[in-house]
């Protein structure tokens, strides 16, 4: 039996996205990971989901490279309604979120961000808006929670940064219980950063859609900024517009690259 799938992505955030909600599709952490591999699978950062919801008009489940399976991604989100072919209200294991389609891809209310060490969460209470933790010469850092977890330094040089190593090193430090997705920026301007992110279970991408979001609430947390605030990733420029005590909107592109079928049960 083949099972359709579409390739789509954010920015260069790829995913694999299969619509499971006429027939059930069982996807285990070893057959996400195999979808994924970009040698002997289809290839992609992220494995969606798509299946019914008694609460919204789909429901996304979201499986990392390595198999993970995870709360909440942004650029994932915004492919939603460019697949419906229609605006969405969608089902996550990080709440429901309200997708509108534009003219090169989607709006997305992505909720409130959470700052409490138990929300993001930490192992131990500390203040979350300047972190007293530190790893080799990076800042001390911001957590946030935007449906999944966010450490984010921001730095005077970001070309300067070894971002591959230093990434894997803070992903998986035991000060973060769930594992955390780094985000190294640097502000560029009054309302614009730039932005590379270490993606917890699938590390280096060219855009992570809750990583921007993260980071541009850190910055106005702090008194950087002032929404909205375009944040330049390897992939391109994401719109993020938050103020205090608000809801986060998400704006950028997302693309639909082409269709195929997988033999499932060969994985």
């Amino acid at each position: 039996m083949m099972t359709r799938f579409s390739k789509m992505h954010g920015l260069g955030n790829d995913f694999v996205v299969i619509d499971a909600r006429e027939a059930a599709v069982a996807i285990s952490a070893a057959r996400a990971q195999a979808i994924a591999d970009r040698h002997a699978g289809v290839g992609c950062d992220q494995l969606i989901l798509i299946e019914p919801s008694a609460v919204a008009d789909v429901k996304m489940r979201i499986f990392n490279a390595d198999g993970s399976e995870v709360e909440a991604c942004g650029n994932a989100t915004r492919c939603i309604p460019l697949f419906l072919g229609r605006n969405a209200r969608i089902e996550t294991a990080a709440g429901l979120l309200d997708a509108r389609l534009t003219d090169d891809g989607a709006s997305v209310d992505m909720g409130t961000p959470r700052f409490e060490w138990e929300a993001i969460p930490l192992a131990y209470a500390m203040d979350t808006l300047t972190m007293p933790v530190g790893w080799e010469d990076l800042p001390a850092p911001a957590a946030v929670n935007v449906g999944n977890p966010h450490v984010i330094f921001f730095v005077d040089d970001l070309d300067a940064v070894d971002t591959a190593r230093l990434g894997a090193l803070i992903e998986v430090d035991p000060l973060f219980p769930a594992r955390v997705n780094v985000n190294f920026a640097q502000q560029v301007g009054d309302r614009h950063l730039r932005l590379i992110v270490w993606e917890r279970g699938a590390g280096l991408t060219r855009a992570c859609g809750t990583g921007a979001c993260a980071t541009a609430v850190a910055a106005i947390r702090r008194g950087l900024m002032r929404g909205p605030v375009t944040v330049t990733l390897p992939g391109g420029d994401l719109a993020i517009d938050w103020a205090p005590g608000g809801h986060i909107r998400m704006t950028g592109p997302a693309t639909h690259v082409f269709d195929g079928e997988i033999d499932l049960d060969r994985l």
